[in-house]
């Protein structure tokens, strides 16, 4: 059975960190926790290691992952543009559970799936990964279960669907919050004719904080000013079921 690491003991988290790294750098898995639910992570950059998450999960091409970054700095590398109103969303809810769907960069040469030429990218507001991330670099991540479960909120429920598809399982203990983050489409405020922000996922920011920030650039609310809740995890594209932390 691959080796899970209590990353609340130092010695643990060291060997824990080191293991990880070399796993993603070999194009293996790795479970890591988030602030929202644990996730399955792989190189961004190595389509193979992609197809390998997508398999683990049970999904397919056409619900292609989510990625995580360290920060802005990093969301500029992988976009094409960043509109003043995700300007504003970012400083406002970044590190946190907001995934933000975009066109993606076009010189960049990596295969997530089916994305129609988009990217969903969050920065999460969880240490021990942010830590990963900046060694790494962006890792394709997807909430750690199989598809039609519920997302793991701890290491062991993730641990007992994924099993060995995974070479390591770094524990931070449970989810800080447990819920999905938000994803919202901002695709059409990149030369859009009629720019607007849409709610893909009501998760951990809720479409009134987004409005606080948007104001008419947010899509109108549903009439019963509800959204009806996705499975819990790190991953969608506007035209993909939403699949990520």
């Amino acid at each position: 059975m691959s080796p899970v690491y209590d990353c609340r003991d130092e010695s643990q988290l060291l060997s824990g960190m080191r293991h990880a790294r070399q796993a993603i750098g070999r194009g293996e898995l790795v479970v890591l926790p988030t602030d929202t639910v644990y996730g399955i992570a792989a190189d961004a950059f190595n389509a193979r290691a992609v197809a390998g998450l997508l398999e683990a999960k049970g999904r397919g091409r056409q619900q292609p992952p989510p990625v995580l970054a360290a920060g802005v700095a990093t969301l500029r590398a992988l976009v094409a543009e960043i509109p003043p109103a995700v300007d504003d969303l970012v400083r406002e809810f970044w590190p946190g559970g907001l995934t933000i769907v975009l066109p993606a960069q076009p010189s960049l040469s990596w295969d997530l799936g089916d994305t129609h030429g988009t990217v969903a990218v969050r920065m999460p507001a969880q240490k021990l990964t942010l830590e990963l991330l900046e060694e790494t670099g962006p890792l394709a991540v997807s909430s750690a279960n199989l598809t039609g479960m519920a997302a793991a909120v701890d290491i062991d429920s993730a641990r007992d669907m994924l099993r060995d598809s995974v070479a390591a399982y770094l524990d931070a203990g449970p989810s800080e919050t447990g819920i999905a983050s938000t994803i919202v489409d901002a695709t059409t405020l990149v030369g859009g004719a009629q720019p607007q922000v849409r709610v893909l996922r009501e998760g951990a920011i809720s479409r009134t904080r987004l409005r606080a920030v948007l104001g008419d650039l947010l899509e109108p609310d549903p009439v019963d000013d509800t959204v009806a809740p996705a499975e819990p995890s790190i991953e969608p594209t506007p035209d993909a079921e939403a699949p990520g932390p």
